[in-house]
């Protein structure tokens, strides 16, 4: 029988960066006392209505246009109707019908057989990307068999990223993932934590056989991390083919991953297709966005929102930042992942090189395997380092004058690491680890060693 091929794409759900939420005012605030943050817009109260953050707005330009979408001049909300008790109004706002941006591309970089020194590069089409609102918080309490509904979240504005099913195994949907927080955190327009919701992921899986249609899929939804993400893919796509070698049939159904038991469980059908009642959103005219051509004369700038001021303002993306890191330090391209992988690296390293006479080529390889090492074992994040970047270049500078070994630059650096604001000099001289560069002095140890063990040397001579 001939392989089955897997199919996976990914709907992402990306919490725009912004003080209030999308259609109120409300402040957003992560772990803030259950609903303390809550406007009468939120809660629903008859009467209220939505006024549209333009911030969220832009971010989502900034977005679109980073992940190479056309932004839509004109676009609309509608009404997503399903019940739920986080939900007050019976409804959330989204834009199902004309989405804000359509039509991009994310280009991303995994490893072959886990060898740094093997990527290669892979696109993922986007199929849009909408703004919605984010729906609150229910809370089970077992013990007391009730629910406890927080709506501190509902409201907030979120991007969904629509992904197009580009991608095969777990590894490529969480390099695709990790490649978009990347770009989300350089652009500003999300925090995209993923431990703190920011960033949720629904992952659509479904197998079949070369040149036959694509087979049912089922959707894992929420997966908060990127390990998971990679685990819940790849169980799935077992799952389904063990299913179907042993005569099975996969469900049209939603599952959850159990990050405990490592494997996806199912949550509800989809059979009876859940209608959502799709209907304009009445009270939101259609969001009009204009460019440098179509900016009417004498409008007020803090009115509308200018595509092309926006595209002048976006900064480097990953993929330029690493480009431009190799070509400034002669870095191996595996590395420069590895630099904007971790948050602050990358500005380390740089500070580092600066201070140092030591070439960057050989830097790097003290950031990489020593200083992300001992970062990884003690579970610390860069701007938590108890060596400093100007701790680490006087390490290096000793280093590169041949004063101490590499092997003791290793000691002292194990020393700086228990941050007892000692300097890499002080710890040398304090160990005695300086190499010795006067000959005479070298000859005298030698001297002194031999006279020591005169009986030793003379069987040796005589053996």
């Amino acid at each position: 029988l001939a392989p089955w091929v897997p199919v996976v794409g990914l709907e992402i759900h990306a919490q725009i960066s912004s003080n209030s939420k999308l259609f109120s005012g409300s402040q957003v605030q992560f772990a803030a006392p259950p609903n303390s943050l809550v406007s009468f817009f939120d809660a629903s109260l008859p009467g209220t209505l939505p006024v549209l953050n333009r911030r969220c707005v832009e971010a989502a330009v900034m977005t679109g246009l980073a992940l190479n979408c056309s932004i839509n001049k004109k676009s609309l909300f509608d009404r997503k109707h399903y019940f739920y008790a986080d939900l007050p109004a019976g409804y959330q706002i989204t834009q199902q019908r004309v989405p804000i941006a359509v039509n991009g591309s994310l280009s991303y970089s995994l490893c072959i057989d886990n060898k740094m020194s093997q990527m290669v590069t892979k696109t993922v089409r986007i199929k849009q990307i909408q703004l919605e609102q984010d729906s609150g918080k229910s809370l089970h309490d077992d013990t007391r068999s009730q629910t406890l509904v927080d709506l501190n979240r509902a409201g907030v504005g979120l991007m969904e990223v629509v992904m197009e099913p580009d991608m095969c195994c777990g590894e490529e949907a969480a390099a695709a993932v990790r490649e978009l927080q990347l770009i989300l955190q350089t652009l500003g327009s999300s925090q995209a934590v993923m431990a703190e919701g920011q960033l949720r992921v629904d992952a659509n899986v479904s197998v079949h056989h070369p040149g036959e249609p694509y087979g049912v899929r089922t959707e894992v939804k929420n997966i908060n991390s990127l390990r998971f993400l990679a685990k819940a893919v790849d169980y799935e796509i077992q799952r389904q083919i063990e299913e179907l070698e042993n005569g099975g049939a996969i469900l049209n159904e939603t599952r959850a991953f159990d990050s405990k038991l490592g494997c996806t469980v199912p949550m509800r059908d989809k059979e009876g297709k859940q209608d959502y009642r799709f209907m304009p959103e009445p009270n939101l005219p259609p969001l009009v966005l204009y460019d440098t051509k179509s900016l009417p004369a004498n409008v007020n700038h803090q009115q509308v929102v200018n595509i092309d001021w926006i595209h002048e303002r976006l900064p480097d993306l990953p993929s330029v930042k690493r480009a431009k890191l190799v070509e400034q330090y002669g870095i191996l391209p595996e590395h420069s992942f590895a630099l904007l992988n971790e948050d602050g690296l990358t500005e380390f390293f740089e500070h580092v090189v600066k201070q140092t006479e030591m070439k960057p080529k050989k830097v790097i390889g003290w950031i990489l395997n020593v200083l992300l090492s001992y970062l990884k074992q003690h579970s610390l994040t860069v701007k938590e380092s108890p060596v400093s970047s100007f701790l680490l270049a006087d390490l290096l500078n000793l280093l590169e004058k041949k004063e101490i070994s590499s092997t003791a630059a290793k000691q002292v650096f194990a020393e700086l690491w228990k941050g007892e604001g000692k300097t890499p000099l002080e710890i040398v001289k304090e160990k005695k680890l300086e190499l010795i560069q006067d000959q005479t002095e070298l000859e005298q140890i030698c001297q002194a060693v031999i006279d020591r063990q005169e009986n030793e040397v003379i069987m040796m001579v005589l053996g």
